[in-house]
């Protein structure tokens, strides 16, 4: 299983906000999740996804086409993958490691 991270960021739209392009990318991530296919969070700045690879990139590819169905002509995505395959951790797992270690 990986976790990656996900930054969609559209190119000319008409207004700083981005607000609603990323609930329209939030809507495709439900989809997936809904399938049992990924598990999802949303940050203030990019979106946390955990699959099995081959998914991942599938889901990243249907993100990445969110802004064009919505009329822009130009969109920049930043991902960042972290696939360790020697364990299998979730995203809360990688947080409670450290927050372990603070406390201790």
């Amino acid at each position: 299983m990986a976790i990656v991270d996900v930054t969609v960021i559209p190119i000319g739209t008409d207004s700083p906000s981005v607000s609603s392009y990323v609930a329209d990318i939030q809507r495709v991530l439900r989809e997936y999740e809904e399938k049992g296919q990924i598990r999802f969070q949303l940050t203030p700045m990019n979106t946390i996804i955990e699959g099995e690879l081959p998914i991942l990139f599938e889901v990243i590819l249907a993100m990445h086409e969110v802004p064009f169905e919505k009329g822009l002509a130009r969109v920049a995505t930043n991902i960042r993958i972290d696939d360790r395959r020697d364990v299998k951790r979730r995203m809360e797992d990688k947080v409670e490691r450290v927050l372990s270690q603070l406390e201790g």
